[in-house]
């Protein structure tokens, strides 16, 4: 198994791990720490592994970390959706 793919897995343990602890702040600063370490882990598996195996990591990734992607994903819908001045 290649260095990438370690550290890809490693990554996805730490985060199920960090999803047992208890937190106050419901895990978001974990999410952005996790979020801040896998975007560079999913650019050197694509660059070792190519583009299918990097969106199955990224994939993966969005998966452990769904409110953050759902966040993400309505704020882009209220972003594209906004309406110019009434004519």
């Amino acid at each position: 198994m290649s260095l990438s793919l370690i550290l890809a897995c490693l990554w996805a343990l730490i985060a199920n791990v960090l999803a047992m602890t208890p937190s106050k702040d419901q895990h978001w600063r974990n999410a952005y720490i996790l979020i801040g370490i896998g975007i560079p882990i999913v650019g050197y598996v694509t660059m070792q592994h190519g583009p299918w195996i990097g969106l199955l990591v990224l994939a993966g990734g969005c998966s452990v970390l769904r409110w953050p992607v759902i966040y993400l994903g309505r704020w882009i819908g209220r972003s594209t959706s906004h309406k110019g001045p009434a004519e």
